[in-house]
């Protein structure tokens, strides 16, 4: 690990910025007292990653205030929800968000100290909103919604989740992590932050503008020379991002060879993309997490992996499936939700999954996505799309058949891809699935389900409600020609 002339040990890197272990604690104090003294309760953090962003999070942590950081990829009306939903009564901001800040209601009030994070107070003051007794983060979910959920988590959660964390990268000698999903990202915050500091490692925080990577969109040019210039041993990266670094690589270029590790999650790993990451070298492991359980559950690692698996539960997971076959899990759960009551101590996840006998924890789907066909018969649609998902000529897919005699599927092709391609990839899945889950008939996607065209949330999962009625008729259609025939 790099160190500075003094011996201090590098915490933070960015750009030409560099922290030691000493100074980053001494900037956090004053940042906490600075903050405590101007007597904030609730802080919002509207910021792009960086050093500034990684010291306000720390900061707000130390003085024991609220932090709430506030994705970018939410719309104006979502922020508004959020800063309102918690009642923050501030928000720190960096000079290219200052605007937005002022827009949702807050006036300007200092500079935090040892940042450029402006601090801006509420021009009117609100009503105190109840949050779960010992909230310390409110962190929002993708925003599938209008008004998406703030799940509220307190610190022993958070520090029960970084602990079991930090002794896998300890375990692995990881001393280097650049950081690439947002900093708003529970994930990248807990894995990506607290816990290279409580492992003794570097955090590498390098703006949006160099990395090539928000919520919704990615770069691969400046996601790929990010990485090979700054050379990390251990990324986190969702299912979209790895297959920027498969194609990468199927171009010709070449992972530094420093890359020991790098975790994947947020989103469903289809089977095919992480054999053929490891065809092409990269040390990829699924794990599995939510919000609502402060981040991580369960994690494959190069001492105990199992493909098509999420891995086994982390040491402060206690995990089980239910009789229903749901998934639920204690030992590190949220306090509870925004404008809710406290939460219990365990958690009714909605995925469904299984052990098997070794303990690998394998996800099957989301119980409020089964749908029941005509047929009687349970089915979840991620099963199905996962088979699908397995050919290189498929590159996103929907299946439909809630009280329906079959199953019909809506499917963007992968470049290149014809309808014989397509074909042939469905043939192929049917022949995994049972009859009652066959793919019968399938339709071609108008456009690939994207963000932007609200058919997927931030982290790449399908909204499935959005889709269905996009496509409602075209997959009834599907039925009255079979009828038809």
């Amino acid at each position: 690990m790099r160190r500075l002339a003094n011996k201090d040990p590098l915490v933070i890197e960015e750009g030409g910025r560099h922290l030691g272990a000493a100074a980053f604690r001494e900037t956090v104090d004053r940042g906490a007292r600075w903050l405590r003294a101007a007597g904030i309760d609730r802080s919002g953090l509207l910021a792009d990653n960086g050093a500034d962003w990684v010291i306000a999070d720390a900061a707000l942590d130390r003085g024991g205030i609220v932090n709430v950081p506030l994705p970018d990829q939410f719309s104006f009306p979502q922020l508004a929800h959020a800063v309102d939903d918690v009642g923050v009564d501030a928000v720190l901001a960096d000079p290219g968000r200052r605007s937005l800040a002022r827009e949702l209601g807050f006036s300007d009030s200092g500079c935090l100290p040892g940042t450029d994070l402006a601090l801006l107070r509420r021009a009117r003051p609100t009503p105190a909103v109840p949050l779960p007794p010992g909230t310390i983060k409110v962190t929002y979910t993708s925003g599938s919604t209008a008004a998406p959920k703030g799940v509220c988590l307190g610190r022993e959660a958070l520090d029960s989740v970084a602990g079991s964390l930090s002794m896998l990268m300890r375990s692995l000698g990881i001393r280097r992590h650049l950081v690439l999903l947002p900093l708003s990202t529970l994930l990248e915050n807990i894995a990506g932050v607290t816990v290279p500091f409580r492992s003794g490692a570097c955090c590498v925080v390098p703006p949006a503008s160099v990395t090539g990577v928000t919520a919704t969109r990615v770069d691969p040019t400046r996601f790929l020379e990010t990485i090979a210039e700054l050379r990390p041993e251990s990324l986190i990266l969702v299912p979209q991002l790895l297959q920027a670094l498969v194609h990468g690589v199927e171009r010709g270029w070449k992972a530094p060879s420093s890359l020991s590790f790098i975790a994947v999650g947020g989103a469903r790993l289809p089977r095919d993309l992480l054999e053929q990451a490891r065809e092409a070298g990269l040390p990829c492991y699924e794990g599995y997490g939510l919000s609502e359980c402060a981040s991580v559950v369960a994690l494959n690692t190069p001492a105990a992996d199992r493909a098509g698996s999420v891995g086994r539960p982390l040491p402060h997971a206690r995990v089980r499936v239910d009789d229903r076959g749901e998934i639920r899990v204690a030992g590190a759960v949220m306090s509870g939700y925004t404008g809710g009551g406290p939460a219990g101590e365990e958690i009714a996840t909605g995925d469904l999954g299984a052990f098997d006998d070794d303990g690998f924890l394998y996800v099957h789907g989301r119980r409020k996505n089964m749908f029941i066909t005509a047929f009687g018969r349970n089915v979840c649609p991620e099963w199905i799309e996962a088979e699908l998902l397995s050919s290189p000529a498929v590159a996103q897919a929907f299946a439909a058949g809630e009280a329906r005699p079959w199953i019909a599927a809506v499917i963007t092709p992968a470049p290149g891809a014809s309808a014989a391609d397509i074909s042939a990839a469905v043939h192929t899945a049917n022949a995994r699935l049972p009859d009652y889950a066959k793919v019968q008939r399938w339709l071609l996607a108008d456009e690939p389900f994207s963000f932007d065209n609200g058919l997927l949330t931030a982290n790449g999962r399908l909204r499935r409600a959005a889709i269905g009625e996009h496509y409602q008729q075209a997959i009834h259609q599907l039925y009255c020609d079979a009828l038809a025939s």
